[in-house]
């Protein structure tokens, strides 16, 4: 069993592969080899981008680093996509390798989702993620329980994103009347256990390695049809079919109702994995059901496949979201306890 190790800053989302591209033709004379550092469109593999992000050339809009972005780890990967229909990706995660202070390995994730109906969703979704996941890594090789170190962290990211409200932003004078906000939704994976913690309608499955066994959904959802199921006012077809069915009744933001941070512990009876995800993947996967019948079967040995699998089944949906998804085994590998 390896000891424990220092926790270190959890690494950003990992940025859009760098992919080669065709070099101009020098037979041209319009394309001559650019200057060194300048943008090549991505689109006609010919233009020069201009500084708006736009190709010279073609005129095509340059995908962002956000658009698109993945991460792995060993006992954790991450897909993080803008989706069809959405101007920019608000949503962003965390992921990061730890260890309790016997040296057990642990692994976590976060996820959050910004509210599009806000102000700067992206800077609040990138700011919680971050935050939590700073939080646990302290946390958990200090001793503090998992669970307790999960609500923590969504206080912790809670606190982040009302900063942002406070900061002062130009050209914005709406800002403390619609403060940045989203959702939040954490995995911890270590010691035999698996905590979840959540704010909001992001989500998080738990579907055993056996598929002859049930999967699980973990969260329940802070909504509008959520109250309704739960209070016995509508069937949860009825409710999730009302255009009302995704109005959230709890988040983190400055203008958020009295926050009140769910956490929960599992100690599952077999292999298995956990989905983290937005509603961007379960609007087109809702029941655990369906979500278990399209994350491929050896999700425990490729959670980076298995993440991609999930993104491009809810792309393929009509991706009318960002979808962004992390796949957690269960249990954490052993390894490299401390890296991140």
């Amino acid at each position: 069993m390896q000891s424990a190790q220092p926790a270190q800053p959890p690494q950003q989302p990992a940025q859009p592969p760098q992919t080669a591209q065709p070099p101009a033709s020098a037979s041209s004379p319009e394309h001559q080899t650019p200057a060194q550092g300048t943008r090549i469109c991505s689109v006609c593999h010919a233009g020069t981008v201009a500084q708006d992000g736009y190709c010279e050339n073609c005129g095509h809009a340059q995908p962002r680093e956000r658009d698109h972005m993945e991460r792995e780890l060993p006992g954790v990967a991450a897909v993080s996509d803008r989706g069809h229909r959405h101007h920019r990706n608000e949503d962003f995660f965390a992921i990061a390798e730890s260890a309790l202070p016997d040296g057990t390995p642990a692994v976590l994730t976060v996820v959050c989702d910004g509210v599009s109906s806000a102000s700067r969703p992206d800077d609040a979704s990138a700011a919680a993620s971050g935050t939590a996941a700073r939080s646990l890594l302290a946390a958990l090789p200090a001793g503090t329980h998992p669970q307790r170190a999960m609500h923590d962290a969504i206080i912790a990211a809670a606190k982040a994103v009302n900063a942002l409200a406070a900061a002062p932003r130009q050209h914005d004078p709406y800002r403390q009347q619609n403060a940045p906000a989203c959702t939040f939704v954490g995995a911890v994976v270590g010691g035999g256990l698996l905590v979840i913690g959540w704010v909001g309608d992001s989500r998080a499955y738990w579907v055993p390695d056996d598929r002859s066994a049930a999967p699980v959904r973990l969260t329940e959802d802070d909504s509008w049809a959520a109250q309704m199921v739960a209070n016995n006012l509508m069937s949860e077809a009825e409710a999730y079919a009302d255009d009302r069915a995704h109005a959230i009744t709890g988040w983190l933001g400055a203008d958020a109702y009295e926050l009140e941070p769910h956490t929960a512990s599992f100690k599952p009876d077999g292999p298995g994995v956990v989905v983290v995800c937005t509603d961007g993947l379960w609007n087109y996967a809702e029941a655990a059901e369906q979500l278990a019948a399209v994350l491929p079967a050896d999700a425990h040995d490729r959670p980076l496949h298995s993440a991609r699998t999930l993104v491009a089944h809810a792309l393929a949906g009509g991706g009318h979201d960002n979808v962004t998804v992390a796949v957690v085994p269960f249990p954490a590998p052993p390894g490299r306890a401390g890296s991140a």
